[in-house]
């Protein structure tokens, strides 16, 4: 229980289910005292109060576990990791992963427990041979099968979506309203719940220190500018850049890529953004797996929480071992959108569906270009 009105309400229709419920409340901040500010800061003291008083009105028990430490390890220090690698994480999605059907769910099924009830607007079906399925919310408007296409399947058997099937937030806020929740128009949080300010940049700098300044090139490695710190720059981003001009023809530049190797920030036309294959080594499936993965085959793939799916071919491809590394090489889930992504960064997280059902997933590793870099003669 968040201390929102999702999941108070999904508890609540648990219980009516003829569930035996308890209340459990993630104190995720090594910060006590933190605050929410408005729909900005998660897992606050007031979140932790609120969802208290839901539970009471429900008539369940509630408890605060301190998973503090473990989200620091696994969400927190990856989310740095990530950035100082070059690369855009979604720590939303490792939360999730590692935290709520990882650590929490571990520690429930060991107390006796059978299932991990919230308040994500998502689906579970049956197949004809018992199977269980991730599917979406009816409310596509709401649905929140993206961040959860992280779960595996044996998560997704101990996982229950008692709002999936709600047809729009506004009728839970009105079913929360009647049962007496104070949460019934609290603000959904958004943002990185450990960033409540918004201040990536600072943040970083505060616990990483400041990078020395680098230059900022284009895709032929001409140099147009520079800046004070690789780190933070984000592939799409447009401002902040401080070029001082337009490019030569006249166009607004943005970031294509971050190279921390080099500290080096590469920037190009719009165009340039557009995406034509992705690729992950970390990719899981969310039930059972194609029973031929490495044939391609027709999906759709979806790269951040609330952009439209797009048509693609994807498949699972062996990788050559790199040249002088002795390794074995691996394999990696290859997709090929049949319209050009824009703006993919690798640290993304692109989750593949057939239909309204999640496949699986894939932390994105690398991008290939739609657009191939023109250089002078």
């Amino acid at each position: 229980m968040s201390g929102g009105v999702d999941s108070a309400v999904a508890a609540a229709r648990a219980v009516e289910a003829g569930h035996d419920v308890v209340g459990v409340h993630l104190a995720l901040s090594r910060m006590p005292g933190t605050l929410r500010t408005g729909s900005r800061g998660c897992c606050t003291i007031e979140d932790s109060s609120d969802a208290q008083r839901a539970a009471n009105i429900i008539g369940i028990p509630y408890y605060v576990w301190d998973f503090s430490e473990r989200f620091k390890l696994d969400v927190v220090d990856d989310f740095i990791a990530e950035y100082e690698a070059g690369r855009t994480p979604n720590p939303c999605m490792r939360c999730n992963e590692r935290i709520k059907f990882a650590a929490l769910l571990e520690k429930a099924l060991d107390l006796g427990f059978d299932a991990v009830a919230t308040g994500h607007y998502a689906t579970i079906s049956t197949d004809a041979a018992g199977n269980r399925e991730l599917h979406r919310a009816s409310a596509w408007a709401k649905d929140q099968s993206y961040v959860l296409g992280v779960l595996t399947a044996d998560q997704l058997a101990h996982s229950m979506f008692p709002l999936g099937a709600t047809p729009s937030k506004a009728l839970v806020r009105a079913e929360a309203a009647e049962r007496g929740f104070s949460v019934a128009n609290k603000p959904d949080s958004h943002d990185i719940c450990f960033i409540p300010d918004g201040d990536t940049r600072g943040w970083l700098a505060d616990r990483v220190g400041t990078q020395p300044g680098g230059e900022i090139v284009e895709r032929d490695g001409t140099v147009v500018g520079n800046h004070d710190g690789a780190r933070g720059f984000t592939v799409g981003q447009r401002r902040g850049l401080h070029l001082g001009s337009l490019a030569e023809d006249g166009r607004r530049r943005f970031v294509l890529e971050v190279k921390p190797a080099t500290n080096t920030v590469v920037v190009g036309p719009r165009e340039a953004l557009a995406i034509a294959e992705i690729a992950g080594s970390r990719f899981t499936w969310a039930g059972v797996a194609p029973t031929h993965p490495e044939v391609a085959f027709e999906c759709e793939v979806q790269i951040r929480a609330h952009a439209d799916p797009v048509p693609a071919v994807a498949q699972v491809v062996r990788v050559a071992p790199e040249e002088g590394t002795g390794g074995t090489g691996g394999v990696e889930l290859v997709i090929r959108p049949h319209s050009p992504l824009i703006g993919v960064s690798p640290g993304q997280t692109a989750v593949v569906y057939v239909g309204t059902r999640v496949l699986g997933q894939t932390t994105i590793d690398r991008t290939v270009s739609a657009v191939p870099v023109v250089t002078a003669a």
